[in-house]
């Protein structure tokens, strides 16, 4: 890990917090593949259109194994890439969503939620909420079983896969079913940058203060930060919700919090497989051309995936 943030520091690249937006996705999008697996082929990679409450959302769907040795169809892994909510995008995610499908057997359905500042909180969340509510009702005519369901995500991704998830318990009776599972992957759960592990890795572990503060100011103003829809820790209420796989990292300023939401979550009777990886940063499982943890937690995604949807 340390070889690799030297690389990064080498490549002299401008900061996120330097750039506007418009760049700054420019440059995610340039660097997302120089360390993240190639792109696994598939049987099934099409595109998607969910309606969205404000237009057409594209979105991405992949298949592995279109039938299964009974002939069922795939179970639905709902996916929302990272970047802070302002960066990121379909193709910044796809060696994972690929590797996702390749070693769970579930398809994936990426969605390109909008993104701040021209689509400030709660535009992805509202995006979110109607992407589910479509895969859950139009599943099966794209060949999966939407019965079988569940969310996911990294970094900002993995908190809108939490509040979906807390979305889909209080609209259970309108979806019809419960989500299998979660999968949150260094997620953000708090209102505030505040932890002890923000202050212990505020500078040169990837994901730095200004960084952060950047995403958050473009995303959503600190007077509605305490909205659970932004920081899910706190909801009232966290009963009754889909089994949780929590993948972290532990040189991540994020990593107390996604502590703290597993320990919340477990802690009011759900669920709980926490999967911490030791001396890695934030981003680590995108990658796998360079450290081992990042295929070591793809297949604990992917165990996670199978044990939750293939019962």
């Amino acid at each position: 890990m340390a070889a690799v943030l030297e690389r990064i520091h080498r490549a002299n690249r401008p900061a996120f917090h330097s750039l506007s937006p418009k760049q700054a996705r420019i440059a995610y999008l340039m660097g997302a593949e120089i360390l993240d697996l190639p792109r696994a082929p598939l049987a099934r990679v099409e595109p998607l259109f969910i309606p969205g409450p404000a237009g057409t959302l594209p979105a991405r769907l992949y298949v592995d194994r279109p039938r299964d040795a009974q002939g069922a169809p795939p179970p639905v892994l709902l996916y929302f890439h990272g970047g802070g909510f302002v960066i990121g995008s379909l193709e910044t995610h796809d060696s994972l969503c690929r590797q996702l499908a390749l070693r769970s057997g579930a398809a994936v359905i990426a969605l390109d939620y909008r993104l701040a500042p021209e689509h400030p909180f709660p535009a992805a969340v509202d995006d979110c909420w109607a992407a589910l509510r479509w895969v859950a009702g139009h599943a099966a005519g794209l060949g999966l079983d939407g019965r079988r369901l569940a969310v996911g995500g990294d970094s900002a991704g993995g908190t809108l896969a939490a509040v979906t998830a807390l979305h889909a318990r209080d609209i259970r009776a309108e979806l019809g079913q419960d989500l299998a599972l979660q999968l949150l992957i260094t997620p953000g759960a708090t209102a505030h940058a505040d932890t002890d592990s923000h202050r212990r890795f505020a500078q040169g572990h990837l994901l730095d203060a200004q960084a952060l503060a950047w995403f958050f100011n473009h995303y959503i103003p600190a007077e509605q930060r305490t909205d659970w829809r932004f920081a899910p820790l706190l909801a009232e209420d966290h009963g009754e919700l889909a089994p949780a796989c929590v993948i972290l990292a532990e040189a991540d300023p994020l990593v107390d919090e996604g502590l703290a939401y597993a320990d919340l979550l477990r802690a009011q009777g759900n669920a709980v497989q926490l999967e911490l990886f030791r001396g890695v940063t934030h981003d680590f499982i995108k990658m796998g051309r360079s450290i081992p943890e990042a295929d070591q937690a793809l297949d604990a995604c992917a165990a996670a995936l199978r044990e939750a949807l293939f019962p």
